[in-house]
């Protein structure tokens, strides 16, 4: 049983990908918001294939067996937070030089571990530290509002709604959650201002068309790292996309995948 009462058997664990002899490096993955680790499995088996350990686990609340689950409308800033320090911990345990990288809520994950713990590089793909068509310095208040009304699951395709695919993902997403995620970034920002990001590298990779997250509010927290530090923050744009936000998942967007996998991969594993 899940601590919030709901039904919790657990249909997508975390995937963990181990050479038979010890390796140097390992690649912590976080997937996004609604998905699970099957999200980044492809990916994670080329960065495999290339002799490093991969570790990709499932965020809290999600992968369960029953795609309308209502856990997520209690996923919370500070259990996002300590999942990410576990999940550091984790791959630190299982080689020690740690890469990290993620998508969207998966992406604000790896910019947090990279603002917090001593990874090798960090590479944040289309993070979710805002929202879509807000201005950054309203995400707070939106924040608020959103908690403060009662939660809302919405559909991620109102047409197709629980029919949408991949199997392995929520066909929809809960306000509250999407709060939580938007208050920890918030608290990432804040801490990008001030302090210097405990990473030996940051990437940020944005989609020029990308149509769910907040691009201006992810420069603005580059323009925060690259005050902060004398490492190079880089900023890449990838162009030429379909207006689209999954960038990852190879069953949601086959020829999207097969552009950007090459360019992403080579950026994370150098």
């Amino acid at each position: 049983m899940d601590i919030t009462g709901f039904p919790a058997v657990v249909a997508y664990d975390s995937i963990v990908l181990r050479h038979d002899a010890p390796v140097r490096r390992v690649y912590l993955l976080f997937h996004g918001l609604t998905a699970t680790p099957l999200q980044f499995e492809v990916f994670g088996r080329l960065l495999f294939d290339r002799g490093a350990d991969v570790f990709i686990p499932r965020l809290p609340r999600h992968g369960y067996a029953d795609r309308m689950t209502p856990a997520l409308a209690s996923l919370s800033a500070a259990e996002l937070r300590d999942f990410a320090g576990a999940s550091y911990a984790q791959a630190r345990a299982i080689a020690s030089e740690v890469v990290v990288a993620g998508f969207s809520v998966g992406g604000l994950l790896a910019a947090y571990v990279g603002q917090h713990y001593p990874v090798h590089r960090a590479t944040a793909i289309a993070p979710f530290v805002g929202i879509l068509g807000l201005p950054p310095f309203l995400t707070a208040a939106t924040a608020g509002l959103l908690l403060a009304a009662p939660n809302r699951f919405l559909w991620w395709d109102p047409q197709l709604r629980e029919k949408l695919l991949p199997a392995h993902g929520y066909p929809r997403f809960a306000t509250h959650a999407l709060a939580q995620a938007a208050r920890l970034g918030q608290e990432l920002l804040r801490s990008a201002r001030s302090r210097r990001p405990a990473a030996g590298g940051v990437d940020v990779v944005l989609n020029a068309r990308e149509s769910a997250v907040s691009n201006e509010a992810a420069r603005t927290l580059a323009r925060s790292w690259a005050l902060t530090t004398q490492q190079r923050i880089v900023l890449h744009q990838v162009k030429g996309l379909p207006v689209s936000h999954d960038i990852i998942e190879p069953l949601r967007h086959p020829t999207i995948v097969r552009r950007v996998y090459p360019p992403l991969l080579e950026l994370v594993a150098r």
